[in-house]
């Protein structure tokens, strides 16, 4: 598979986030609202698409266990398949779904709304998931209570050699969800140094993936003809396809890593469906696969 440019998400490809972003998934919607969703319902926000920000996966995720107090009749696994069928995706997808379901179910879904406070879910994501010491220096204020920071506990998942072979013989541009400071931590830890016109975070554009724009931009300031997008999610390989079809004058390759939500074979066929141009055990696998 050819490539003048890799383009790497962080979470899941970089660094495990397992024990971090989605503990802190749940453990905000239980501070919050009391009850809560299972770990595996993560994945299946982030299967249906639109959920590259984990603080709206978050949000959606408190809306349902809201709306489960208030009267609607279905699990998890049919939120997130209704939301994967919406014409809006995301949390706003979340939204609509419910919306109509307290047409049909006879909740309230204003009452819901008037209860749901995304700041609020917002700062207790951020307390849990920085630390006191780190919400104090990124978010500027004081944290609505003390705790460690489950940032402390993402294993770094790329090796020095497969950073040494990226960088030898690709333009290597990093593509993530995250804010700016919280990749910046992450990059520094997995030992990445990309300058900030090779990279897009939270704060550099507003569509999120799986829109195009920021990989076709990347690709366009390596002068790539062709560039491969590494990521752990299915809106990853969406992302890929998604430029593609903006941009037929370069080729784009999403790679999927099986060392995120998506693992096994499962996992592998869930990427290949979605149009992956090759699935990889995880990302020091992806120096041979460019031989």
């Amino acid at each position: 598979m050819h490539a003048d440019a890799v383009v790497l998400d962080v979470d899941g490809v970089l660094v495990d986030v397992a024990d971090s972003y989605r503990r802190a998934i749940i453990e905000t919607v239980e501070r919050r609202h009391g009850g809560t969703i299972e770990r595996a319902t993560i994945q299946r926000f982030k299967d249906a698409g639109g959920f590259n920000n984990d603080w709206e996966l978050t949000d959606a995720a408190a809306l349902f266990v809201l709306a489960r107090e208030a009267g609607y009749a279905g699990d998890t696994a049919e939120f997130t398949d209704a939301i994967a069928a919406h014409e809006e995706s995301g949390l706003a997808g979340g939204r609509a779904v419910l919306r109509e379901a307290a047409e049909r179910d006879g909740f309230d879904a204003d009452a819901i709304e008037a209860e749901w406070d995304p700041e609020g879910v917002r700062e207790t994501f951020q307390a849990l998931y920085l630390g006191a010491d780190l919400y104090r220096e990124i978010e500027g204020g004081e944290p609505p209570f003390d705790a460690p920071g489950y940032i402390h506990d993402e294993p770094v998942i790329l090796e020095p050699s497969t950073v040494e072979a990226l960088q030898s013989r690709f333009s290597v541009g990093v593509l993530t969800g995250r804010p700016e400071a919280e990749a910046e931590i992450a990059l520094e830890r997995a030992g990445l140094s990309v300058p900030e016109d090779h990279r897009f975070t939270m704060d550099d554009w507003d569509e999120g993936k799986p829109h195009p724009h920021a990989l076709v931009t990347l690709a366009e300031r390596f002068g790539a003809e062709s560039a491969a997008f590494v990521g752990d999610t299915l809106d990853d390989v969406r992302t890929a396809v998604n430029a593609a079809e903006a941009d037929d004058s370069r080729t784009y390759h999403g790679v999927g890593v099986l060392t995120g939500g998506l693992t096994g074979e499962s996992g592998r066929r869930k990427y290949e469906a979605e149009g992956a141009a090759a699935v990889v055990d995880s990302v020091n696998d992806l120096p041979p696969l460019l031989d």
